[in-house]
């Protein structure tokens, strides 16, 4: 695996060869005004975009057509018959993570699922294919382990190769890909909606979230109402959507370095930091205090 480095216009990006056909993209922009990095791809590559921070566009046709992607969504690009070099306008303080596969290298992993990835039927073989969508809580922790990688550099193709595949196995192990309007219980727009307050409701209260018959109740739904259909738009459990959440949000005020891993705990629930840390563990395998130190600004 090839690795190497570079200034782009004031910004910079670094490139890493996962295998023949396969590679990683990371562009950040720490300056204070927009930059702009090119890079030509022709049309056997299928493009993977990814922003970790901040925004960024994609200019197309000398910038006559532009698509925008924001912190904490993806975009998915792909022309069998038109190369799509990559243009992309940076916006400061701002991280993009790419993964670019050939369509041979990406038939090959998927070659057994190909019914269940849209783009990969045979009908769709020749088709241009374009979609944009969010970065789960999973997904966003592989990102960022990426983009702040420090461990020694012999294991460095092993890391980035784990996590490109890991990243690609999250991104497609998507429930709201399925065919949601076979579901009886989600026609139903004002149960979708209360759903979706559901969701609004223990985010807003996590620190004391209510209990599952309270929930129920506050929306308007039977207990078995809330938990299936949670599940359906969500694809997990009431409890187990708000930890996912609630590590995420440790996460990013880890990152920001304005609190200490006792004050975070106690922002989201936590009375004593050993279950905070016992519970951070769990999830990303790691301490507060260890995550913290893998970060950039703690070099």
């Amino acid at each position: 695996m090839d690795s190497e480095k570079e200034n782009n216009a004031g910004g910079f990006v670094d490139k890493t060869e996962i295998e023949d056909g396969f590679f990683i993209l990371k562009f950040q922009n720490e300056e204070d005004e927009p930059k702009k990095f090119t890079r030509n791809i022709d049309s056997s590559y299928i493009q993977f975009h990814f922003c970790v921070k901040g925004s960024s566009k994609f200019l197309f046709n000398n910038g006559n057509y532009q698509l925008p992607l924001e912190e904490e969504h993806s975009l998915l690009l792909y022309n069998p018959k038109l190369d799509l070099p990559l243009n992309l306008e940076l916006e400061p303080k701002s991280w993009i993570i790419s993964l670019l596969i050939s369509i041979k290298k990406f038939h090959s992993m998927f070659s057994q699922e190909s019914g269940y990835i849209p783009f990969l039927s045979i009908e769709n073989r020749d088709k241009k294919y374009y979609k944009d969508g969010n970065i789960s809580p999973s997904m966003a922790i592989v990102l960022n382990q990426l983009m702040n990688f420090n461990l020694m550099p012999t294991v460095k193709a092993l890391y980035f190769k784990a996590k490109a595949y890991e990243l690609l196995s999250l991104n497609f192990n998507r429930t709201e890909d399925a065919n949601i309007a076979q579901c009886p219980f989600l026609v139903d727009e004002e149960n979708v909606l209360k759903i979706r307050k559901a969701k609004d409701l223990v985010i807003s209260r996590m620190a004391d979230p209510p209990s599952l018959q309270e929930l129920a109740t506050e929306i308007g739904l039977s207990l078995k109402r809330l938990k299936d259909g949670f599940k359906q738009i969500y694809g997990d459990s009431v409890y187990s959507f708000l930890f996912d959440y609630k590590m995420e949000y440790a996460r990013k005020l880890l990152d920001s370095g304005e609190y200490n891993v006792n004050e975070v705990g106690l922002k989201i629930g936590y009375s004593t930091s050993s279950h905070f840390i016992a519970a951070f563990k769990k999830k990303f395998g790691t301490t507060p205090k260890k995550y913290i130190m893998s970060l950039p600004s703690a070099n």
